[in-house]
């Protein structure tokens, strides 16, 4: 089934050739490299003008039966294309898939222009070829950079800075905030926030400690729908380049990620944690204040992470442990739970 056009764009056909040389595939010995391809599709759903994609040997039949026009495959799955698919080689076809389907659906251009229940500053400076929605805010002293779009009700405070090709989606709002270019926040995502800093005193109230710091977005950040990350208190709370926070993710004041990072939706990172490059936090995994997970570790889902973690090394449970331990811990668990109760002593 086609993308409804009431949502999204008609899409960009593309010949055969041009779309493999995005892919990064080579065009087959006899393939007419001017069939146009217009449009991307799973393997059981894409017609006769569409490319799609195999990435595991569990859709060998769908690949059988598929009437798509070009399939993006391991060189050992070529030979199962039908009859009228041309099989297109990669290594990753998944990583292939994506850029041909960003080729052929492009995301829609901004429509440069300014509505005119948007409130800007002044001295607030909004590069070329910007589109700002209906009642959108941007502070005094900030920049937006070229190209970019600030939907509906999204309100960028005073001194923040975007880079060129940025999106701030509606009702996102921003403070204390320094991004590279092609950041994207999404809807009610909120960045620059007070961090949740306090010391208690002794009569029961609590003393509110001055969150004094920034939030430094590398370019090509992305922040998703309604996650929160907070300013620092002392230091910058950084994202760096690339990196991906999905939906209802808490980014405590101070956090440092390095580039790539991978972090799922109701993941929670406590104050001052630390990740390195290429990090990935499974769904609700959290990890604790001042912990460092190096680079290239992987947290599995809903780990409570309590220590730090060594580069590129798996770790799964609550206390979280090395993936093979915590595994071996279950069975152990699982082997008790199951085992005959001892006879009650008699006398």
């Amino acid at each position: 089934m086609p993308p409804d056009p009431r949502f999204h764009p008609a899409p960009r056909p593309l010949p055969l050739a041009r779309l493999a040389e995005v892919a990064g595939a080579a065009l087959p010995e006899g393939a007419d490299g001017a069939r146009i391809v217009a449009g991307a599709a799973p393997l059981h759903m894409a017609g006769e003008g569409e490319v799609s994609f195999l990435d595991s040997r569990r859709f060998l039949d769908a690949l059988k039966a598929t009437k798509a026009a070009a399939v993006l495959l391991r060189p050992e799955h070529a030979a199962a294309a039908p009859p009228g698919t041309v099989a297109l080689t990669v290594a990753d076809p998944h990583l292939a898939f994506a850029r041909a389907a960003s080729a052929l659906h492009p995301p829609p251009a901004p429509r440069p222009g300014i509505h005119p229940t948007a409130v800007i500053a002044p001295d607030a400076v909004i590069g070329e070829g910007c589109e700002i929605g209906p009642y959108a805010v941007i502070g005094a002293g900030a920049e937006i950079g070229a190209g970019s779009v600030v939907e509906a009700h999204a309100v960028i405070g005073p001194g923040c800075v975007f880079g060129e090709g940025c999106r701030i989606m509606a009702h996102a709002s921003v403070s204390h905030t320094l991004a590279g270019r092609g950041v994207r926040l999404h809807p009610g995502a909120r960045v620059g926030q007070e961090g949740f800093g306090f010391a208690p005193a002794p009569d029961g109230s609590f003393v509110s400690v001055p969150q004094l710091g920034r939030v430094i977005l590398g370019d090509f950040v992305e922040v998703g729908a309604n996650a929160c990350v907070d300013r620092g208190s002392g230091r910058d709370t950084v994202l760096g380049a690339g990196t991906r926070l999905d939906n209802l993710v808490q980014v405590g004041h101070n956090v440092e990620t390095g580039r790539g990072c991978v972090i799922v939706a109701q993941v929670g990172l406590a104050g001052s944690a630390r990740l390195g490059d290429f990090v990935t936090l499974a769904g609700q995994a959290g990890v604790a204040g001042h912990v460092t997970v190096g680079s290239g570790a992987r947290v599995g889902a809903q780990s409570g992470v309590m220590a730090d973690v060594p580069p590129k090394t798996d770790v799964v449970g609550s206390p979280a442990w090395p993936a093979r331990l915590t595994l071996k811990a279950f069975a152990r668990l699982k082997a008790i739970a199951e085992a005959p109760a001892a006879p009650a002593r008699q006398g």
